[in-house]
């Protein structure tokens, strides 16, 4: 009998693993864009329906913002006791009930409370979510499959924009829960085939990582000017995406529609964004693509001011295309400079830092909009900021070390234990002979 047990090796199932990447983009869309963002789109509808000011409507994302802040916390402190796929499973059955809780709202206090749960779901989910995704394919594509993260999240930003655009101007503003509404169906059916379907082997749970998970961030080479990039990012793209049509509305005199479109547009492209900007990452180096990014981000938000139709519409793809690129270039930073017992901690802890901006940046974009009567020194608020975080890409080293390497050739994986729910499993394949033969 002839023996091929030196030739087995264990396998990948290919396409299953691009499902598990899909699939994971629709998390992305259901705890990020549906969870995050439809509020920005909402946000003139929702303000006039309760007869709130822009102070108090941009404090309703901020407690979104708070959320997120306290859930990235929360994931630091339990990686040393959960796996990272537990607290993603659990995130998105939270944001699902926040979507609940909204569109259900009577008045602003519910609606915060929806608002809340959707911002601890959108960490709880979003932070595993990567390192699950980049997992579930090939090595020399992990990057790529991370890109597909914000490809998911333009999606849903532009089923927002398109479905808020639409029952706005079909049920007035009155009617803006409906969105809220449809958005919950379509996110109970993605939450019950991650619940059932996706899978993540992890070997070992994090080591305990302090507060919020700044030690282990620290062992992280150009982890300072990390953490810089991404603070001022969490403060720049609010300033523009949570503002962007009440701007368009209430100082270009736009309609509703015509705003919806240019909100629409910035999802569209946010779908292309990741993955160019991450395949342009690869051959020139993050810190470069970073430094692209952010100065066309304050040359853009400056352009976009005068509100000319046309020109707007061109402007809000290339914003789309930035907005997609920095989180996207950072977080595969992240993932690439990091260990995989490292890798939750410590983007948590970069998320810490992301989220204490993003809590901030809504409610001085409305006060600022509220003082000077316009958005126009919100807009120019964020620009200044993308300059800054120029300067911060610049001091990120301008190599990096991959952290998760091909398997050698020669390494025999033991097979994982039977899981049903993942979808992408390593397996081993045993030649018919063999097995005839025993």
């Amino acid at each position: 009998m002839t023996s091929h047990n030196g030739d087995l090796r264990p396998q990948r199932r290919r396409l299953t693993g691009l499902a598990a990447v899909v699939l994971m983009a629709l998390v992305a869309a259901i705890a990020q864009s549906f969870g995050r963002f439809t509020y920005g789109v909402l946000l003139p509808a929702v303000r006039d329906d309760f007869g709130l000011s822009n102070t108090v409507a941009g404090s309703l994302a901020t407690v979104n913002m708070a959320a997120y802040l306290v859930g990235s916390l929360i994931v630091a402190a339990a990686s040393s006791r959960f796996r990272l796929l537990s607290m993603m499973r659990v995130g998105i059955v939270l944001a699902i009930i926040g979507q609940a809780l909204a569109a259900i709202a009577p008045g602003p206090l519910v609606l915060g409370a929806g608002l809340l749960s959707m911002g601890l779901g959108g960490a709880l989910t979003w932070i595993p979510a990567p390192v699950v995704t980049a997992d579930a394919i090939a090595p020399d594509k992990r990057a790529l499959a991370i890109g597909f993260l914000g490809a998911g999240m333009g999606l849903g930003v532009v089923f927002a924009g398109q479905l808020s655009g639409f029952v706005r101007s079909t049920m007035g503003d009155a009617s803006w829960r409906n969105v809220y509404l449809v958005q919950l169906l379509i996110g109970a059916v993605v939450a019950a085939a991650v619940l059932l379907l996706i899978g993540h082997r992890q070997e070992r749970l994090a080591s305990k990582s302090g507060l919020g998970g700044f030690s282990i961030l620290r062992r992280m080479h150009g982890w300072v000017p990390l953490v810089c990039a991404f603070t001022v990012f969490g403060l720049l793209y609010l300033l523009v995406v949570a503002f962007l049509t009440t701007r368009l509305e209430d100082d270009n005199g736009w309609t509703s529609s015509q705003a919806s479109l240019a909100f629409t547009l910035v999802g569209v492209a946010m779908i292309f964004g990741g993955p160019l900007f991450i395949a342009l990452g690869e051959r020139i180096g993050a810190r470069r693509t970073l430094v692209i990014s952010f100065a066309g981000w304050a040359v853009v938000t400056t352009l976009i001011l005068p509100g000319w139709f046309v020109p707007t519409l061109i402007l809000s793809v290339a914003i789309g295309l930035l907005f997609a690129a920095m989180p996207s270039v950072l977080t595969v930073y992240v993932v690439t400079n990091t260990t995989t017992d490292d890798y939750g901690p410590s983007f948590a802890a970069t998320t810490f830092s992301f989220g204490v901006a993003q809590m901030i940046s809504p409610q001085l974009g409305g006060f600022i909009a509220d003082a000077t009567g316009s958005f126009t020194p919100v807009f120019l608020l964020s620009a200044a900021l993308a300059v800054i975080g120029m300067f911060a890409s610049l001091w990120l080293p301008g190599h990096t070390r991959p952290a998760f390497p091909p398997m050698p050739a020669h390494a025999v994986a033991a097979a994982p234990p039977a899981d049903w729910r993942m979808i992408d499993m390593t397996f081993a394949v045993t030649p018919v002979e063999v097995t005839a033969n025993r």
